[in-house]
């Protein structure tokens, strides 16, 4: 069964465009793909051909076709649902690494300099929009993007069309891990703040010790030149601890199957 070739059935296509509700709801999620920085006509072109190559591969039975309009947009949004929920936790690295350039450019004294975020299209302090360049590469450099295009296919495997099921434990579940912004966003952030909070000690005691000297004068400027000279020393660190994060999504997706699928 291929779609639209020659004269597909009413129910095929209902069948395809399910499917094509769940591939947009990834996508429209996930990072990178997601933003505005990719037009809307190339994501949407985008969304239709990863459709068109996985439906024939699909070994699920259809649905039964909805007799009313009002019941086929709610499979349609539930069918959007599951693909949001499994791109969101991808989101939450992106956040969890937007926080830490936040507070990075907090301690360095960054906080009003913004420059435009390309995957938001708005205004951004300028550390998180660097750290967010850095994470991007990070999540393509390990194809991570794959492993959302793997999961297309797999999630119909085990959450058939129209399966979507919202219990408490999903709900638990997306709570805990909304609290890894804070989590991964401060390791990421650490060597920083702990830098240049030994950088303020040090300059609070020059101040008591030498009153006539000009402290912030110096802070300034020093806090920034030490930030950036600490973020280059410790990039391994970062790269490290956003490999790791990358590197729980499977089993994360894996949890998400279950407690998505009706009685899981």
């Amino acid at each position: 069964m291929f779609p639209l070739l020659p004269f597909p059935t009413p129910r095929e296509v209902i069948f395809f465009m399910l499917v094509l509700s769940r591939v947009a709801g990834i996508f429209a999620a996930l990072p990178v793909f997601g933003g505005r920085r990719l037009p809307l006509r190339i994501r949407a072109i985008t969304v239709f051909m990863i459709t068109l190559v996985c439906f024939p591969a699909l070994s699920v039975t259809p649905p039964e076709v909805p007799t009313d309009v009002f019941t086929l947009a709610l499979l349609a949004f539930s069918e959007v649902m599951i693909g949001l929920t499994l791109a969101f936790i991808t989101q939450i690295i992106f956040a969890a690494v937007e926080f830490s350039g936040q507070i990075i450019g907090m301690q360095m004294g960054l906080t009003i300099s913004s420059i435009l975020d390309p995957s938001l299209g708005t205004q951004n302090q300028i550390m998180a929009v660097v750290q967010t360049l850095f994470a991007t590469l990070m999540f393509l450099s390990l194809n991570i993007h794959h492993l959302f295009i793997r999961a297309i296919m797999d999630s119909f495997k085990i959450i058939p069309l129209g399966g979507w099921h919202l219990s408490g434990e999903l709900i638990n579940f997306l709570v805990i891990r909304t609290a890894d912004i804070f989590i991964i966003g401060i390791r990421l952030a650490a060597p920083v703040m702990v830098g240049l909070l030994l950088t303020s000690v040090a300059l609070g005691i020059m101040a008591r010790a030498f009153p006539q000297m000009n402290i912030f004068m110096i802070s300034l400027p020093l806090n920034v030149g030490l930030g950036l000279v600490i973020l280059g020393m410790t990039i391994t660190i970062f790269l490290h601890v956003l490999e790791v994060s990358f590197g729980n999504l499977n089993g994360q997706i894996e949890a998400l199957y279950r407690l998505m699928a009706k009685g899981g």
